[in-house]
């Protein structure tokens, strides 16, 4: 099974940028896609964005423009860059590698936006 590991979250002022990384245990292109997702208290997990295997990207409509989703094959490590964060954008951020049916999840890691 896979382990995932997310870093990079942490308190920013609006307008702000943060990198998140989730670095995983084997390659990543085992799966057919990986992705974060995010939590805000109260509320359910939510797709923030998506690459697959091939390379192609998907993002919700409330990050476009604003939010790049990238990869380094060679490292195994899937990067978010967040760019004129907001305070709706505060959350625990989740890694997700997704294989047929099955999905696996990283612990998470918050990302606050606060002034």
């Amino acid at each position: 099974q896979v382990q995932l590991v997310e870093s990079g979250g942490g308190l920013v002022q609006p307008g702000g940028s943060l990198r998140l990384s989730c670095a995983a245990s084997d390659s990543i292109f085992n799966y057919n896609a990986m992705g974060w997702y995010r939590q805000a208290p109260g509320e359910q997990r939510e797709l923030v964005a998506t690459i697959n295997v091939g390379g192609n990207t998907d993002y919700a409509d409330a990050v476009k423009d604003r939010f790049t989703i990238s990869r380094d094959g060679a490292a195994n490590t899937v990067f978010l860059q967040m760019n004129s964060l907001k305070p709706e954008d505060t959350a625990v951020y989740y890694c997700n590698a997704r294989l047929l049916r099955t999905t696996y999840w990283g612990q998470g890691t918050q990302v606050t936006v606060s002034s």
